[in-house]
């Protein structure tokens, strides 16, 4: 059974810093990678950052580039997203999700929310003074 357990959500202040954990169990593909998503309103959840679990192949959305890191932990089955200078509209609900039907290498970005079967729960992030 695959399993997605998120956390590290909460309430800061402009320009501080969270980082979210994701926990993953029961993937047993050699290929597969870990995304994280946020939900916009009105539209399908967008991926913010995803990694390949077997090669470190990484990309990021245009408005997270060098603010957000996102990092894989094999030995611990845990990928992280690291969020520096946060902004308000930085502010969501935050998803890991991991193993799409297709690998990322093959898209050449993080594929879009759809191609996801397996998803943690959400973790909010507030970014509020």
């Amino acid at each position: 059974e695959v399993q997605l357990q998120a956390s590290g959500g909460g309430l800061v202040q402009p320009g501080g810093s969270l980082r979210l954990s994701c926990v993953v169990s029961g993937i047993t593909s050699d290929d597969s990678s870990v995304a994280w998503f946020r939900t916009v309103p009105g539209r399908e959840r967008e991926p913010v950052a995803c990694i390949s679990q077997s090669d470190g192949e990484l990309y990021y959305k245009d408005s997270v580039k060098g603010r957000f890191t996102i990092s894989s932990d094999n030995a611990k089955n845990t990928v992280y997203l690291q969020m520096n200078s946060l902004k308000p509209e930085d502010t969501s609900v935050y998803y890991c999700a991991a193993d799409p039907r297709v690998p990322i290498r093959l898209w050449e970005y993080c594929p879009p929310a759809s191609e996801y079967d397996f998803w943690g729960q959400g973790t909010q992030v507030t970014v509020s003074s």
